[in-house]
């Protein structure tokens, strides 16, 4: 009797985590907790942050179980093996996967934006188109240090494939979302290191933003003050969406599954007749599908596709992308002032990220700065606005290139 229950300790202990974990998995659950101190101490996007750092911990719990990345590896999908044998979180991987869970984040988010300030100076649209340059610098970037074999000579691996290029790329929109549709279609082994990636810049676009947008502006510059925008009719506002939607998925039909989500979004919130699904587009489908979605993509951070140089790199690559987009708006919204005769301030231009409505903030914090009256704030609203939109289109065409 007491060798039977000697023998049955002894095997409990030996299927435990505490006998079965690798160092590897030891790191990353370090990297987890230290992803879940900065979501719930610094606040550093702790919507999306902590679902995935708690979804990275998970997926490298010895023995768990819960996500299998070898079901997601071929070109095709094993539907029946997933929703049989699968963990709980294989089977919600499904949902990013499938390419279901960033579109209804894109619902969500168009219930929240008003386009206002884009409809009322559509030169806007140049500064967001221009915040993407930093999106085709870096991908070029990539394909450079792949073609050198950089890549391969400092991770041992192989080099960036054209998609994954992509896929890092993204990163310079500096939307999640975004950055988590096309990854999850061209590289789903980099998702964890990308979506992590993504949501730190944007979490730090506070902190990135501004010495650039100084470095590049004149006091002069940042001292302009920009008129009144003028008021927007609601016929404006909902045509607005459906103009949108057909324009794009007619030039890039690709990016019709988050620009149709986000402007469906936006009429639901214009139209006026459709509270209730405004109410719960932006607020209880929302909460579900981030939590799903956060948890799910930090699952993909296993220890295997995670600790490598090439997360380090594409951690590099991301941070040129995010600075470079947010130069180019800058440099482009220069030009316009001077076209305009001064009357542009050059702050708005780094607001063509589609971090909404932080890098709006960040523009109107670091004017005011030199001019405590000067309000920019819904004059970058526009760009930003417009970046959500172009880092989306510029996702499309990606996509349509690579997929």
């Amino acid at each position: 009797m007491i060798e039977t229950f000697l023998e049955t300790i002894q095997n409990l202990w030996q299927q435990s985590a505490f006998c079965n974990i690798t160092w590897q998995q030891g790191v990353m659950l370090l990297i987890s907790f230290f992803l879940m101190y900065l979501a719930i101490v610094k606040q550093y996007e702790p919507m999306l942050m902590l679902p995935i750092a708690f979804g990275m911990a998970l997926t490298n719990l010895p023995g768990a179980e819960l996500y299998h990345p070898e079901y997601f590896m071929g070109t095709s999908i094993p539907y029946a093996t997933v929703l049989h044998d699968g963990g709980v979180l294989d089977v919600l991987y499904l949902g990013v996967k499938c390419g279901i869970f960033p579109p209804l984040i894109f619902l969500g988010i168009g219930c929240m934006t008003d386009f206002g300030p884009l409809i009322a100076n559509p030169k806007s649209f140049f500064l967001g188109a221009a915040a993407q340059g930093g999106i085709f610098f870096t991908f070029l970037g990539a394909c450079g240090l792949s073609a050198l074999g950089i890549v391969s000579a400092l991770s041992g691996e192989h080099d960036f494939t054209l998609a994954e290029a992509a896929s890092i790329a993204i990163i310079g929109g500096a939307d999640g979302p975004t950055a988590i549709w096309l990854t999850s279609k061209l590289a789903p082994d980099m998702l964890g290191s990308i979506a992590v990636a993504a949501y730190s810049y944007m979490a730090l676009v506070p902190v990135i933003q501004p010495p650039i947008m100084r470095a590049l502006t004149t006091k002069k510059e940042r001292k302009i003050k920009m008129g009144m925008l003028r008021s927007v009719s609601k016929t404006e506002k909902i045509i607005f969406p459906i103009a949108v939607t057909v324009i794009v998925a007619f030039i890039v039909p690709s990016a019709a599954p988050l620009v149709g989500m986000l402007m469906l979004g936006n009429l639901f919130k214009e139209s006026g007749v459709v509270d209730r699904l405004v109410k719960t587009a932006s607020g209880e489908l929302m909460n579900i599908i981030v939590i799903m979605l956060g948890t799910t993509v930090g699952a993909t951070a296993t220890a295997a596709n995670f600790l490598s140089i090439r997360t380090i790199l594409v951690v590099v690559l991301g941070l040129i992308a995010f600075c470079v987009g947010t130069a180019c708006g800058v440099l482009l919204a220069k030009l316009m002032n001077k076209l305009s005769g001064g009357t542009i301030n050059p702050l708005i231009g780094s607001a063509g990220v589609s971090a909404v409505p932080m890098a709006a903030r960040v523009s109107q914090k670091v004017g005011q700065e030199e001019d405590p009256s000067n309000f920019l704030l819904m004059h970058a609203m526009g760009p930003n606005v417009a970046g959500v939109i172009g880092s989306a289109v510029a996702a499309g065409a990606l996509m349509a290139i690579f997929g």
